[in-house]
């Protein structure tokens, strides 16, 4: 009997493997919004990381997260490293192209909880009285990524802390001054 429960239970492994390791082995993450703002005023808090504290989803859940900031102010090259609690984690963003009003595109990198690495965009569009702010995130999922997918929706997860983002993000660009 408990050679027959091994063996079911190494067939369901089995298959639970097959499945997981058949899932999609990438990902994208977009959301956009419209803000009343000049594309010059919502550009500069995304290219300025320094800025971000005010508006990223992340910052709201801890508040008390440790940054370090490195290379220029802002622009290509300008980089943050952040360590926080669980929900947060422990990484670092770099700026690696950054087109004034168009966009920063960002490597992020991730330690903790666990390792990965992923590519993040900011394109801007004014469009009318309003800049069209599209946020999209994209990488590869290793075999635990794809195995977490099973019951957790990456892109419902992801894809509400960046609505999150972009609501701040947009009473920050309409409220506060170009600097």
């Amino acid at each position: 009997m408990l050679l027959k429960i091994l063996f079911v239970a190494a067939v369901a492994f089995g298959v639970l493997a097959v499945v997981i390791a058949s899932k999609p082995g990438e990902f994208r993450v977009t959301r956009q919004a419209r803000i009343s703002a000049p594309t010059e005023a919502v550009f500069t808090n995304v290219n300025n990381l320094r800025k971000w504290k005010a508006w990223s989803p992340w910052a709201k859940l801890d508040p008390g997260a440790k940054e370090s900031f490195e290379g220029p102010e802002a622009g290509t090259g300008a980089s943050m490293h952040w360590a926080g609690n669980n929900q947060v984690g422990e990484g670092r963003m770099t700026i690696t192209e950054s087109r004034l009003g168009e966009l920063v595109r960002f490597r992020l990198e991730f330690f903790k909880p666990f390792a990965s690495s992923s590519e993040a965009d900011f394109s801007f569009r004014f469009d009318g009285q309003q800049t069209v702010v599209t946020w999209t995130m994209t990488g590869k999922k290793n075999f635990m990524m794809k195995a977490m997918s099973l019951v957790m929706n990456c892109d419902k997860m992801m894809g509400g802390q960046f609505e999150q983002g972009l609501t701040s993000l947009k009473a920050v660009a309409e409220t506060v001054p170009v600097s």
